[in-house]
C-alpha cells in the first residue's frame, strides 16, 4: 500500500549528538546526527566490517585550557574526546585499523574577523590526533563559512552533509 511505513522505518531510530558529546551504535536501524556544526569539528567513523560507527562533535582544540572541564567532558577538546571516542568504537566492535574517517566542520562562523581561528585550529588539532593515532581520514568537508549538518546511516555507512546551499553524501563503507 502506497505511503505505508516500511518495518524498518517503524523502528528506526535517530540518536543526536549534541557540542561537546559522541554517540557510538552498531545497530542497523540507527542513524546518528549532529547539527549545524560551526567551527566546531565533527568527526565521523566507521567500520564498515563491524557496520559500526559514531559521530563527536568537538568544541575545541586543546584541553589544557580547562582541565576541569575536560575531565568532566572529554568530548568537547580535539585531544581528550578522540581517544573517549575511539575507546567507545571499540566497545561496539569497531577496530581503529578498519576504520574510516570523515571530517567536517571547522568554519570560520563569525560576522567579523576572526582573530582566535578556532575552526581552523580545530581541524589541525584533529588531524594531529589522527596521526598520532596512526589514522587516516579518507574524506573532509571543512572550512568556509557555513554550519554543517551530519548524518550517518549505521547500517550503509552513507554519511550525508547538509549545508545551506546543498547537499553532499560519502560512503565510508
Amino acid at each position: 500500500m502506497a505511503g505505508s511505513p516500511t518495518i524498518a522505518s517503524l523502528f528506526a531510530q535517530r540518536i543526536v549528538v549534541g557540542v561537546a558529546e559522541f554517540a557510538v551504535a552498531n545497530q542497523s536501524q540507527v542513524t546518528i546526527s549532529t547539527y549545524a556544526l560551526g567551527s566546531c569539528i565533527g568527526l565521523v567513523a566507521y567500520d564498515p566490517a563491524a557496520k559500526a560507527g559514531g559521530l563527536l562533535h568537538l568544541m575545541l582544540p586543546d584541553s589544557t585550557l580547562s582541565p576541569d572541564k575536560a575531565a568532566a567532558q572529554p568530548a568537547m577538546f580535539a585531544d581528550t574526546g578522540i581517544p573517549a571516542f575511539f575507546n567507545s568504537l571499540g566497545g561496539v566492535r569497531a577496530q581503529r585499523s578498519r576504520t574510516n574517517l570523515f571530517m567536517a566542520g571547522g568554519a570560520s562562523v563569525l560576522s567579523g574577523p576572526d582573530s582566535f581561528k578556532i575552526g581552523e585550529r580545530n581541524a589541525v588539532a584533529v588531524r594531529k590526533m589522527l596521526t598520532v593515532y596512526g589514522c587516516r581520514l579518507i574524506g573532509a568537508e571543512v572550512g568556509g563559512t557555513v554550519n554543517r549538518t551530519l548524518h550517518l546511516d549505521v547500517s550503509s555507512g552513507q554519511l550525508t552533509i547538509k549545508l545551506p546551499d546543498r547537499v553532499l553524501t560519502a560512503s565510508l563503507a
